[in-house]
């Protein structure tokens, strides 16, 4: 049986703030938090991650194909902030109590709770997903994937799900392997949701990259060297990719927190959970509410969001009324390779205007925001305002009458 024993995130009478989740958005409240409290004895700062080194999901597709990336530390970002780092899996948290549990063993107490537990492929929309698709969960599922792409010499790929991390990963392995067949398939055609034009070209760089497009297709099984479709037939498959849709965690609902028909939970404008309000929600894990409707997972939304609740608590702690969070996308940055790519700019309901960058100068786009994430979370430790800036979206992401 396992032993328990308490562990507290600060000394004394300090507020604990436990951050869950050092993905993009946890990382940017905490560091956000930690540098506008830096010069407060008051409170104490605690991130929550399973490893110890940043996921960087924007380059996923590319350590699939065996590229070897900079290996960047939570801990080495967090030195000199006053943020303390525990590693370990949260397996529960309990709202009403206040506490978390890590690895069944441990357990963590907190007065604010900011909980940033990112989304993960859905495996389990399909049957046999889960027993006979590779991922691209996190670094080390996409070096397994990588392993296995080395040793085929050829056969085929099947990429299922033709959104951006579909169309990526497709890409990526079609460029890198040659010697591989790789198959696009997805409800859609790739590349639906941008500018007739910039969709257009895609799919021209997919086909100049020897990918074969199957859009249309609904997949409904997977099994041993084959992807059942619904018209009742199959794709033979040496390898089958999952990028079809995302889930999230169960803790949030487990805990009792109120969550959508999704796993998210559920906040109020200023990103609290409607439910429990010591507990703040942000990225994937938070279901957020625009005057355009719910906010997607993304890094270029999750970020803010995760700034914002930083902001957010320290208003509260100075008696102060949180204001609410506004975002507007602003662009679509998919790479088709190395050295191409679609850049499409958007309203900020994410539609697409007219305007997009294709080729190498799409390319050299979306490597400055891939890039872009760790050297801002560098400069807000020094400078935490700069972290405070994004495109609010103007009328579009207000809510009316303040209903959410």
């Amino acid at each position: 049986m396992n032993t328990q024993h308490e562990t507290g995130t600060g000394a004394g009478t300090a507020h604990r703030v436990l951050v869950l989740g050092a993905g993009y958005a946890g990382i940017a409240a905490a560091v956000q938090l930690a540098a506008r409290t830096a010069r407060r004895t008051d409170v104490a700062v605690t991130v929550v991650d399973a490893q110890e080194r940043f996921t960087e999901r924007l380059r996923l597709h590319m350590t699939a194909t065996g590229q070897r990336l900079a290996e960047l530390s939570v801990p080495a970002l967090l030195e000199g902030t006053g943020a303390r780092f525990v590693r370990g899996w949260v397996t529960s948290v309990d709202a009403d109590a206040r506490t978390v549990r890590l690895d069944d063993e441990r357990c963590l107490r907190y007065d604010t709770l900011v909980y940033a537990l990112g989304g993960v492929a859905d495996t389990a929309a399909v049957p046999g997903a889960d027993e006979h698709a590779y991922t691209l969960n996190g670094t080390q599922d996409a070096e397994v994937l990588a392993e296995r792409l080395d040793r085929l010499g050829g056969g085929t790929v099947v990429v299922c799900g033709n959104g951006p991390t579909g169309i990526e990963a497709a890409a990526e392995i079609a460029e890198r392997h040659p010697e591989l067949d790789v198959v696009l398939v997805g409800r859609r055609e790739p590349g639906a949701a941008l500018h007739p034009r910039a969709g257009a070209y895609l799919r021209g760089a997919l086909d100049r990259l020897g990918v074969q497009v199957r859009g249309g297709t609904t997949v409904v099984g997977i099994r041993p060297g084959a992807v059942e479709t619904a018209d009742g037939g199959s794709i033979a498959a040496d390898v089958v990719l999952w990028a079809g849709g995302t889930r999230v965690s169960p803790i949030a609902a487990a805990a009792g927190l109120a969550v959508d028909a999704r796993g998210r939970v559920v906040t109020d404008e200023t990103l609290r959970s409607v439910s429990h309000q010591q507990v703040y929600a942000v990225g994937d894990a938070a279901a957020i509410r625009q005057g355009y409707g719910l906010m997607h997972g993304t890094c270029q939304g999750g970020m803010p969001s995760g700034v914002h609740a930083a902001v957010s608590i320290v208003r509260a702690l100075r008696g102060k009324q949180p204001k609410p969070f506004r975002f507007g996308y602003y662009h679509t940055p998919v790479s088709l390779g190395r050295h191409d790519g679609v850049v499409q700019f958007t309203h900020p309901d994410d539609s697409p205007r007219r305007i997009y960058l294709t080729g190498r100068a799409a390319a050299r786009y979306k490597e400055v925001v891939t890039a872009s994430p760790w050297p801002t979370y560098g400069r807000m430790k020094k400078m935490p305002a700069s972290g405070a800036f994004w495109p609010r979206g103007g009328r579009s992401t207000r809510v009316r009458g303040g209903v959410r």
